[in-house]
């Protein structure tokens, strides 16, 4: 089984259960936990959590995804995670006009074309234009056009 490390910003229990339904052992940590801690327990993979709120608003968390990022563990994450994420690797986060909320969100992989119904509930995206070149974007929401979705192309940012 997986080890996952997963910051809690207001993760719901169903997140939990699917990540244990796929095989990973998770253990929550409160958001404001250092990412050393984190990293000193060698998970194989963190995730940052869903959650209420503006991301920008969460300067802790974005330096937490940083060190993370500079470290040699796999980040990944949804929602506010994903923003806070984008944050950390350089880009900049915007309010959308219209918060992605409910069901039946149509999410495009650019790679294969295929496109996914997903459930969604945020109010912010990442600003593709802002993301440095050795950022990749991989998934857009069919409605809008914005960033569901991204990968860092570099596999060690360590210093």
């Amino acid at each position: 089984r997986l080890k996952i490390a997963a910051y809690d910003s207001g993760m719901k229990w169903n997140i939990l259960r699917r990540l244990s339904a796929h095989g990973c052992d998770v253990r929550v940590y409160p958001a404001g936990t250092p990412a050393a801690e984190l990293i000193a327990t060698k998970p194989d993979g963190v995730f940052l959590s869903n959650g209420p709120g503006d991301p920008a608003a969460l300067p802790y968390a974005i330096d937490n995804a940083r060190r993370l990022v500079g470290s040699d563990v796999p980040v990944f994450g949804i929602c506010l995670g994903h923003q806070i994420l984008g944050l950390a690797m350089g880009g900049k986060t915007f309010k959308l006009k219209f918060g992605h909320r409910g069901a039946n969100h149509p999410v495009k992989k650019l790679e294969t074309g295929k496109v996914e119904i997903t459930s969604q509930n945020h109010g912010f995206a990442v600003d593709p234009t802002t993301l440095p070149e050795d950022v990749e974007v991989t998934h857009l929401n069919l409605y809008d056009g914005t960033i569901e979705g991204f990968l860092d192309l570099i596999e060690d940012r360590r210093p």
